[in-house]
């Protein structure tokens, strides 16, 4: 009788993940011994009761997803098993922990191995799941770049391509209109999207949430960019980004089971500001918001997420649970779940990308 394998992706939706699929599903086929089963929307698949939302990974199913964005999986960022959403006879909605309920249902099904394909909150999962007992192993994923133990995650470089891209367009149209333009892109509480865009697309300026901004510091380097009222300037500032003495702008979300906080419109608070200090140009901002988690994974990443998803299966076959798959120094490794989830990954002061940032004069508010 073969061993049962179960994959599930969980977190926000990034350009990859089809591909660590259908890697593990190609890998599989050398084991004979082992089947592959995907669950719905992470783990909601067996939590939500009977009937079970699992689907055999097959050669037909998983042919050709490698270019596509998304996760023929599904995905969800609300509750898990330590924290799942139940809704009450009166209609309000509880948090519960559902582990044990989780661990039952994998031997009922008899799985022995289960593959999470998740960021920091899903790997955070797969550890604890772990320390319950649950033969899990991490493959990390995340477009905000933020997994400390891991030089890279798949789905970054994706969404650096796709912010530089559209900060190619905003360039050509704030030199038309001598206006300055104001570029929003996602990465929660660490700049590395930002950061690169800014790099790659020649930002005049970047603001990130590892350095709080001094408006005066922006508002100068924005005049500087004009000669009698001729000029432009570009501006890349990541959604987590905060002035000094200032806080992220966010707000609590409404939908059961979502945790985090949910950020946005940093742009718009910049633009105000830059209003409010005397600033007389002509600004304009662009959100990117989710256009920088779909589409089509660009060849670095689908390779990246092959790399994972190779690396996961053998991980299986060698029986290293509670490990995570890594990329260091050129490398495909693992590592413990323990230190996956230990530190978050900001952008380090010593940091090169910004000696490099510096070195071209972009002025990151400081």
């Amino acid at each position: 009788m073969k061993k049962k394998l179960l994959v599930l992706t969980g977190g926000g939706d990034c350009p990859g993940l089809n591909a660590v699929i259908r890697a593990i599903e190609r890998r599989s086929r050398q084991a004979d011994d082992w089947e592959v089963y995907g669950c719905i929307d992470a783990f909601n698949g067996l939590l939500k009761g009977k009937p079970y939302n699992i689907v055999p990974l097959s050669d037909g199913r998983t042919s050709g997803i490698h270019v596509t964005g998304g996760t023929i999986l599904g995905t969800t960022n609300k509750g898990g098993p330590f924290n799942f959403p139940v809704i009450k006879e009166d209609g309000s909605v509880e948090l519960t922990d559902m582990s044990d309920v989780l661990i039952e249902r994998l031997s009922e099904l008899g799985f022995e191995a289960v593959i999470s394909i998740g960021g920091d909150g899903s790997q955070e999962i797969s550890r604890k799941l772990h320390e319950k007992g649950v033969k899990i192993i991490g493959v990390p994923k995340t477009i905000d770049n933020d997994l400390s133990a891991t030089d890279m995650t798949f789905g970054y470089q994706t969404a650096v391509q796709i912010a530089t891209e559209s900060l190619d367009r905003l360039v050509t149209t704030a030199a038309s209109h001598s206006r300055t333009l104001i570029m929003e892109v996602m990465g929660r509480d660490a700049g590395w999207i930002a950061l690169s865009t800014a790099i790659a697309g020649g930002a005049e300026i970047c603001l990130i949430p590892e350095i709080p901004y001094d408006i005066q510091v922006v508002k100068e380097k924005v005049e500087s960019r004009y000669i009698d009222g001729r000029g432009f300037c570009n501006i890349v500032i990541a959604e987590g980004a905060k002035p000094k003495d200032g806080t992220v702008v966010s707000h609590e979300s409404d939908e059961a089971g979502y945790r985090n906080k949910r950020l946005g419109g940093v742009g718009f608070a910049l633009q105000e500001e830059l209003k409010s200090c005397g600033c007389q140009v002509a600004t304009r901002v662009t959100v990117l918001g989710h256009t920088q988690r779909g589409g089509i994974p660009i060849a670095f990443d689908r390779v990246l997420a092959t790399q994972f998803g190779v690396k996961a299966f053998e991980m299986v076959l060698e029986g290293k649970f509670g490990r995570m798959a890594a990329y260091r120094n050129n490398t495909i490794i693992d590592v413990s779940l323990a230190e996956a989830t230990a530190s978050y990954n900001h952008v380090d002061a010593n940091s090169y990308l910004l000696t490099t940032a510096r070195g071209m004069g972009m002025c990151l508010g400081d």
